[in-house]
């Protein structure tokens, strides 16, 4: 089955109202996020891991081959206009609109018209070749949803972690997510992941008719 990419830069206004499913807030330990990767203390010891290419039949892929992608890096930032959440990651040259604070037919790109307690996910993917590190460059706040791998995704498998700006956070291949969402106004960060860049997607509103609700708070 053929399915085109997803959009990433449009009007929010294109986007339908639906109703909100909560997403938990859960705060980010060595413990919590355990399953999902680590905690980064020093971006220069976390290493990313690289999946080697699946073989298509019986024979191996040889041992010396299939993983040698590699990694990059770059900056991702998070920039709230404002009821939208924008990011660009630097690392593979994405652009994004992340979600809004406010049902999306009432979002506004050019002011601020309500707190910024939420953001309304759209969207989430996964990175079938490697892992991912995010490291706070500017020590703030910062919130990641994650559900573990499987592409049968529901919202109920959601969490999101809050990250306290003083460490930085590394998740497995295959883990969901959807960038990184700062909790003021807008927020760099260190990232690092396979170079390769292969994404599995999930429109969430398109599947399953609700927008995740995601806790900045």
């Amino acid at each position: 089955m053929n399915v085109a990419a997803p959009v990433y830069i449009f009007d929010p206004a294109e986007k339908p109202s639906l109703p909100l499913f909560d997403v938990p807030l859960v705060e980010a330990t060595d413990d919590s996020v355990r399953e999902y990767g680590r905690m980064v203390d020093d971006p220069a010891d976390c290493d990313v891991e690289i999946v080697r290419w699946p073989a298509q039949g019986w024979r191996p892929v040889d041992e010396d081959s299939g993983d040698e992608g590699g990694v990059t890096e770059g900056i991702f930032h998070g920039n709230w206009r404002g009821d939208v959440l924008y990011g660009s990651n630097e690392a593979v040259g994405g652009n994004y609109v992340l979600g809004w604070s406010i049902d999306p037919q009432a979002a506004s790109a050019e002011r601020q018209t309500t707190p910024r307690e939420k953001v309304l996910l759209w969207h989430l993917n996964y990175h079938p070749d490697g892992g991912q590190m995010f490291f706070p460059l500017d020590n703030k706040p910062f919130v990641v949803p994650v559900a573990l791998p499987g592409d049968d995704l529901t919202p109920d498998k959601l969490i999101a972690f809050r990250c306290d700006g003083s460490r930085g956070l590394y998740i497995h291949p295959g883990i969901w997510h959807e960038g990184i969402f700062p909790v003021t106004d807008s927020q760099r960060f260190l990232d690092r992941q396979g170079r390769v860049h292969a994404r599995i997607s999930c429109d969430v509103g398109a599947e399953f008719g609700v927008y995740l609700s995601v806790p900045l708070r």
